[in-house]
């Protein structure tokens, strides 16, 4: 296991727990209590936990509650791998809406090898990503942007995604639940992707195994509106992801193609 996946595991360990000792990492991930340490003192330089006597605690509990930039170095690895696996599913040539997001920024920086591609992106860190490069047609589309998370939200917004079309909706998304579906923590990004699903002939949704089993604020739409959706092979460890396996299995009982990467 590389050194960032294993950061990855660690984090979700920490996270899926109110406390996890030294000992028990070790034993989990099959390497030195000293290699443990070190991990813990490098995820705890990002904010990202807090150490204690003999272990570690989570610093949040849940990501709605930390801004893009916070959020940004969270299992970097593992949302790497997510945007490889779905721009190998887009098709060159096509007009592909990009959702704001962490994720869907390393969604973005591989959409680059599928050129020539038209995309129209909902985030400014996404458009920064793929300004200037060699057969992007880039589109911004225009709103509102996000305090902390500078994702483009709004009337505008709206306005400007019901005058297009689009082959791909590439959704990133904060929960999906077995009973409601695709959700969102706030209003603004759940209208957005509600425009997005309806002006698109095929909807991919992202999100690390960490969104499975989770119910947001507001309901986007139900599991099958969505055509495939991407995620993690964690997702399929219920000592991790309490709610990854029976969320994959109602997902896959709603006709969505499924894919872990």
């Amino acid at each position: 296991m590389g050194v960032a996946n294993r950061l990855d595991l660690t984090l979700r360990l920490v996270q899926g727990s109110d406390r996890v000792s030294v000992s028990e990492l070790s034993r989990r991930l099959g390497v030195s209590e000293m290699t443990v340490r070190r991990d813990l003192d490098a995820l705890e330089r990002q904010g990202l936990l807090r150490r204690v006597h003999g272990g570690a605690v989570a610093t949040r509990s849940r990501e709605e509650g930390a801004g893009f930039a916070a959020r940004e170095p969270w299992q970097s690895a593992t949302k790497d791998r997510l945007g490889a696996a779905l721009a190998a599913q887009v098709e060159p040539g096509s007009r592909v809406l990009l959702d704001a997001g962490t994720t869907t920024v390393h969604v973005a920086d591989h959409l680059a090898a599928r050129a020539p591609l038209t995309i129209a992106v909902l985030s400014i860190q996404a458009a920064v990503r793929l300004a200037d490069r060699p057969g992007i047609e880039l589109l911004v589309v225009g709103g509102r942007s996000r305090p902390g998370e500078r994702s483009l939200v709004g009337p505008l917004a709206l306005r400007t995604l019901e005058a297009l079309v689009f082959d791909c909706f590439v959704m990133s998304i904060g929960g999906v639940h077995a009973e409601h579906g695709w959700s969102e923590f706030s209003l603004d990004d759940a209208a957005v992707k509600q425009a997005g699903l309806a002006q698109a002939a095929r909807t991919i949704a992202v999100a690390d195994a960490t969104k499975l089993g989770v119910r947001a604020f507001r309901q986007v739409a139900p599991l099958g509106a969505v055509d495939a959706f991407v995620t993690d092979t964690a997702a399929e460890d219920a000592g991790t992801h309490p709610g990854g396996p029976q969320t994959l299995q109602a997902l896959r009982e709603a006709g969505v193609d499924t894919h872990l990467a």
